[in-house]
């Protein structure tokens, strides 16, 4: 099963800004109703993607500065990061098929099966 890693204000910079591969954060808070819709969502998506997208948490309350420097309003706020290029976002509830199609994340996969293909094996 797919790990769906709780990033803080220490590591964010590490674990999603400077990864190698996309990463789709989820802004939530322990209180909000809708952030709940969203949790299975977010598993579907680290299940699918596993080894082409990676995902993660943010627990808003507990990590003021991440909200404050990205401007997180409202949640839940689904973010995706993309290596060397300007974030993406939705806001509230949004199922897996939306958010495939928000994001375009099936090219990321079709890419990351592509370059699993192209490792030669040994015999």
């Amino acid at each position: 099963m797919a790990e769906i890693k709780h990033v803080t204000d220490a590591d964010f910079e590490e674990l999603v800004l400077k990864a190698e591969r996309p990463v789709v954060v989820d802004f939530w808070a322990a209180w909000c109703g809708p952030c709940k819709m969203v949790a299975p969502e977010m598993e579907k998506l680290a299940e699918k993607y596993d080894g082409s997208i990676d995902v993660v948490k943010v627990d808003v309350d507990a990590n003021p500065r991440l909200s404050q420097a990205f401007r997180i309003m409202s949640i839940p706020t689904i973010a995706f990061f993309r290596p060397g290029q300007q974030p993406m976002a939705v806001f509230g509830f949004r199922p897996l098929e939306q958010l495939e199609q928000q994001f375009v994340l099936p090219a990321y996969a079709v890419a990351a099966d592509a370059a699993s293909q192209d490792v030669p094996t040994q015999a």
